[in-house]
Parts: C-alpha cells; sequence; structure tokens
C-alpha cells in the first residue's frame, strides 16, 4: 500500500472517529464492536446478544404502558409483544445515522405493543372514538359543574341534539366490555379475588333454596287440615287443574276453587302476623 493510499484512509475513517456515528455506543468499545460485527455479518449468537443488553427497555415501556390500561391487560403480554418490536429494531438500525439506538428503540417497542394491543381490542375504532369523546364530555362538563350532566346537559356539551346523542350511546356502550378474571378487592380475605369468584349466575339454583323452601311448605301445612293440603299439593307442586283436585277429592270444580281462595285468605294473615312478629323482635 503506498503512503497516498494510507493517506486516504486515514482521511475516510481516521482512528478517533467511531464507526457507529455520534451514538452512546462510543461509550461501550465491547457493545460497539457487537454491533459493527452483527451488521457485518449478521447471526444468531451476535443478536441474542444485543437482544440481552437491551431487555431492559423493554421491560421499562411494557411496566409504563401497562399503568395506563385496564388490570386485566396481563404485562407478561406487553413484554412479549415488546421483544418482537425489539428484534425489529435491531434488523433495521442504520449505523451511520448517528441516532442513538436506545431512542429509536423505545420507539419501535412501543409501537410493537400498542400494533398488539389493537389487534386484540374487537371494538371498532370508530366505536371506541365515540366512547372516548362522551367520555371527556361527561367529565368536563362535571369539572365545570361540581355535579354529572343530565343527557340533554350532556347533548348541548358534544354539540349534537337528543336523538343524536342517544345514538351515540348506544354506540359507545359496545365499547363497554370487563373480564371476569380481572382481580377485585376482598378486605375479608388476604388472596385476591377475581369477578368470575363471586359472579351471580342466575340461572343456577342457590343451594339454600330447597331448604329455604321445604321449611316454607312445613310452616304453611302446619295450618292446613287434610283436604287442604291436598288441594295446596295438588295444584302447585303437581301442576293439576282445580277440576282434576275435584275429582280426586270427590268435590265440585266451584267447591275446590272456594276452598282455595280461603285458604289463600287465611294463609295472608298468618304470614302478615308473623311479620309483625318479625318486625317487632
Amino acid at each position: 500500500m503506498t503512503q497516498l493510499e494510507i493517506d486516504d484512509n486515514k482521511e475516510e475513517n481516521p482512528a478517533n472517529v467511531s464507526l457507529v456515528g455520534k451514538t452512546r455506543m462510543q461509550d461501550d468499545p465491547e457493545l460497539e464492536r457487537v454491533w459493527i460485527d452483527y451488521k457485518d455479518t449478521p447471526n444468531l449468537d451476535l443478536k441474542n446478544d444485543l437482544l440481552e443488553r437491551y431487555l431492559p427497555i423493554v421491560r421499562y415501556t411494557a411496566d409504563r404502558l401497562h399503568m395506563k390500561l385496564p388490570q386485566q391487560v396481563d404485562v407478561e403480554d406487553l413484554y412479549s409483544a415488546g421483544i418482537f418490536g425489539l428484534m425489529d429494531a435491531i434488523d433495521n438500525y442504520d449505523l451511520t445515522r448517528g441516532v442513538k439506538f436506545e431512542s429509536y428503540c423505545s420507539t419501535r417497542v412501543r409501537g410493537s405493543i400498542l400494533d398488539s394491543l389493537r389487534k386484540q381490542d374487537w371494538v371498532p375504532r370508530l366505536v371506541r372514538s365515540t366512547a372516548n369523546k362522551i367520555d371527556a364530555a361527561w367529565k368536563e362538563f362535571q369539572n365545570q359543574n361540581g355535579r354529572e350532566p343530565t343527557d340533554f346537559e350532556m347533548a348541548i356539551q358534544l354539540g349534537v341534539d337528543d336523538e343524536e346523542f342517544e345514538k351515540m350511546q348506544r354506540e359507545a356502550s359496545a365499547a363497554s366490555m370487563t373480564s371476569i378474571s380481572e382481580q377485585i378487592s376482598d378486605e375479608g380475605e388476604s388472596r385476591s379475588l377475581r369477578k368470575i369468584d363471586v359472579l351471580h349466575d342466575v340461572k343456577a339454583k342457590a343451594p339454600d333454596l330447597d331448604l329455604l323452601r321445604e321449611a316454607m311448605m312445613e310452616f304453611i301445612y302446619s295450618h292446613l287440615d287434610k283436604r287442604e293440603q291436598a288441594i295446596m299439593t295438588g295444584y302447585y307442586k303437581e301442576g293439576l287443574t282445580m277440576k282434576a283436585i275435584g275429582d280426586e277429592l270427590h268435590l265440585s270444580e266451584s267447591r275446590v276453587c272456594q276452598l282455595h281462595s280461603r285458604i289463600m285468605s287465611r294463609l295472608r294473615q298468618v304470614c302478615s302476623k308473623h311479620r309483625l312478629d318479625f318486625m317487632q323482635e
């Protein structure tokens, strides 16, 4: 190599100038060398080395975003989505642009997490936007007036008529969703509970319902004679008609109806008396 060629190389890359531009890598020669080697000959070992060095950025970003999200969103899901953003940032980072990788990486990681959240959100953006508008208007009115707005006042706040506001409310209602796995506070227990643990199933029979019904029937029957008990059993338990009950008891249908009315009247008096006794106690 001639002296002229040597001088030309020095001008292109003086010894005191970093190959990666004005980034924090200049303070870490080892990290700078890993970057240069990876960009020259990409391989899995070098990429894993870079990933491990910058994972704290992913964790920090995921934790910050998680603080603003509903409880049912798992921070580990955000962290996993952020790692994909980090991998993409490493592959697309240009060493020569002089941009700090930490800044470039944070933007890509955040974007990857937000993209993941959008994919999981089943509510259309227009519906979500409508819900956000209503929520913002509601909060603004409350801050200004110190009370909750009426529907009419909300319509004025949003600059729409009553019919349009009702339409907006119907659209926004689709954005209201909760997770039955979300944890709730329980002051009486040290362990946390989920909503599914205290969710009331309207289709399920209460465990004490049969016992309560049995005790009630014993109370009712204690005030009836045999014939009256047969009428109540036939009509309410077996689903028989008044005529069918009359055939069994050798009574006319009208007579059974009279007895049934008398039974109900007497039971109302008994129940009213016992209710008064309980209130006095």
